[in-house]
């Protein structure tokens, strides 16, 4: 049976953005590494416009961004939208009843299944789908923008902690 695991770039004050939380090299090599070892990732729409970055070839990537981009187009992706008519290369669209399709996946398919969104987040949480939670903190705080938990805190325990690069802790909570 595969784990459901929100994992997302945080700000001290619990926001998430990609614009301004950019990975050190010690943080990158680590979603490297993360993304080869995923069985999938299951996106909302928002976040899966902002990763198709990753389906194109841009020829002043450095070494490391073209593996990144070699691991993501590896991994199968589920997209949940009831507005894209169509995906990208190794990605399936979850138009409707995507509860069903996610305790399908979490029940046929082993390893780590990567949940990438705050609302998708939300809605999988409330149906206690998610398995666990990993934070990465990052030292900066924004005042604005998507809070990584987009409704309602669930109840957590700390699971494990650990420092990634000079200045991100990754926090590993499962529901409580």
């Amino acid at each position: 049976m595969a784990k459901l695991v929100f994992a997302m770039n945080q700000s001290l004050d619990g926001y998430v953005d990609h614009l301004e939380m950019r990975p050190s090299p010690e943080l990158f090599r680590h979603f490297i590494e993360h993304a080869r070892d995923l069985t999938g990732s299951v996106y909302g729409r928002r976040m899966y416009e902002i990763m198709r970055y990753w389906d194109e070839v841009h020829h002043e990537w450095s070494a490391e961004e073209r593996d990144f981009a070699a691991a993501w187009r590896r991994q199968p992706k589920w997209v949940v939208s009831g507005t894209l008519e169509s995906v990208g290369p190794n990605a399936t669209l979850v138009g409707e009843a995507p509860e069903a399709v996610v305790r399908r996946l979490k029940a046929e398919r082993v390893g780590e299944i990567e949940v990438a969104g705050p609302e998708l987040a939300q809605s999988l949480t409330a149906l206690g789908l998610i398995d666990e939670y990993q934070l990465y903190l990052h030292p900066i705080v924004l005042g604005r923008g998507t809070p990584f938990f987009a409704g309602a805190r669930p109840p957590l325990r700390l699971l494990a902690s650990d420092r990634i690069g000079a200045d991100v802790i990754r926090l590993t909570y499962v529901p409580a």
